[in-house]
């Protein structure tokens, strides 16, 4: 995602058109159980290995209100065992026979997979469909993974000052929306979460219709099939699913700031969030465009933000921006910049503005446009390459509501983005009087 020289302009549209060799490749088979059960199947002959994943459209979203973390934690709950295993014995059975296994939490779902040889496949299948409905969630276990998870907010959130800016900056971009309250939860409402709480939420939405089976690797649909049916098909669904609406925020009524300071901060930093439309909630090709458009104003070292305020001005010694336009409910595009030393933080944010102003005005060029365009398909090339990145993007794509279609045109999608598309998108999306800015300094008195 960078600005190629005029010597590398055959290597991108050569890139490019590998990408659409790989999308036309990867398209993939699909069926549904009886019981409601997405299946795809990604057929890759490459090498005798599968790797297997059970995407619940379910995560941090869906929590009742009070009730934080309880989609992270009741995906540690499903490691600890059902009736017919024993805890601890899950990972331990994938790693005997020869495979790796993990789990990861969303806003909009909760994922596990496993990666092993071709043959154990159906016993991956048959310990993932046990856990489905079958976990075994006693009041010691509870206990001790409440432990484990706030161990790890700790860790990760409230001893990292930026990951504390930004939950914060994210829950003043989201007042009223899920996507505002942390995926791992608040600390005082994760100190409540109970047993009770755990099997409520498993309960209603751990089953085979809110599920999307994806396998990829050296299996077909008609080898899969036939399995499926017999493991995956005998599992019980879940009546009256829940209907997934969240509530909105209200209008924003101006831009919002605010400072962290941190005795731990040894470099300050200037960040903002601005709410976007995502590829779910967009129209046509809008999250397309949006993609394009920031990739042009800071994707990249060779990108505006970057050689401007880092190359040219010397005013930063990093600076970028990112759309993170995944999200079943809405996005968020994220501007950042670190100042040059003796650079504060208010003639840093300044500049950052008269960029992004800039931009705005004037808009990316042609080169810049097919520049952007090439590179995002080709970093689509290495990251589909991969067994495995392949299934996830399937997989997390669809459990965040867009179909197949949309993600086997991707890349036709984001190449026929024109300047106008970009710019259009740029000036409806960076709006100051909808974003939250944050600053990130030493604590009072610290010292430089």
């Amino acid at each position: 995602m960078s600005r190629l020289p005029a010597r590398a302009a055959a290597f991108a549209f050569a890139l490019t058109t590998l990408a659409s060799a790989a999308y036309a490749q990867a398209r993939p088979e699909t069926f549904t159980l009886a019981n409601g059960m997405q299946v795809v199947v990604i057929t890759d002959r490459r090498a005798p290995v599968v790797t297997h994943q059970v995407w619940y459209r379910v995560g941090a979203a869906d929590e009742p209100r009070g009730r934080s973390g309880i989609a992270h934690f009741l995906e540690h709950l499903l490691f600890k065992g059902t009736d017919r295993i024993a805890q601890g014995e899950f990972s331990r059975t994938i790693a005997r026979n020869g495979g790796d296994d993990n789990a990861q939490t969303s806003w909009d779902y909760t994922a596990y997979y496993e990666r092993i040889a071709r043959e154990r496949l159906e016993l991956v299948m048959t310990m993932e469909a046990d856990r489905m409905r079958n976990a075994r969630i006693t009041e010691e276990v509870i206990a001790s993974e409440r432990d484990v998870i706030i161990e790890e907010r700790r860790q990760r959130i409230d001893n990292n000052p930026g990951q504390v800016l930004g939950e914060r900056m994210r829950a003043m971009l989201y007042p009223n929306h899920p996507y505002g309250t942390p995926i791992i939860g608040w600390l005082h409402e994760m100190r409540g979460l109970t047993r009770q709480d755990a099997l409520d939420f498993y309960q209603i939405y751990y089953a085979p219709n809110n599920a999307i089976l994806v396998v990829a690797g050296d299996v077909d649909a008609a080898e899969l099939r036939p399995l499926a049916e017999r493991i995956y098909g005998r599992v019980r669904p879940t009546r009256n699913l829940p209907a997934r609406t969240w509530v909105q925020d209200p209008p924003p009524v101006g831009p919002m700031r605010v400072t962290h300071r941190d005795e731990r901060v040894r470099q300050p930093s200037v960040s903002r969030l601005y709410p976007a439309l995502s590829h779910t909630t967009d129209e046509g090709t809008e999250a397309h465009a949006l993609d394009v458009a920031i990739e042009v104003l800071g994707g990249s070292e060779t990108s505006r933000l970057y050689r401007i305020l880092v190359e040219e001005r010397r005013l930063a010694v990093a600076a970028g921006a990112s759309a993170d336009t995944a999200g079943r409910g809405g996005a968020s595009i994220s501007v950042y910049a670190t100042p040059a030393p003796n650079v504060t933080l208010e003639t840093l944010e300044a500049a950052m503005d008269e960029v992004i102003g800039a931009y705005l005005r004037e808009g990316p060029t042609q080169i810049e446009i097919e520049r952007a365009r090439n590179n995002i398909a080709a970093s689509a090339i290495y990251a589909r390459d991969s067994q495995e990145n392949l299934a996830f993007w399937y997989g997390s794509s669809l459990a965040e509501g867009e179909s197949l279609d949309d993600i086997v045109n991707w890349a036709d999608r984001i190449r026929a983005v024109s300047r106008e598309d970009a710019l259009a998108m740029a000036r409806r999306t960076l709006v100051t009087a909808n974003s939250v800015t944050g600053w990130l300094l030493p604590a009072e008195g610290a010292a430089p």
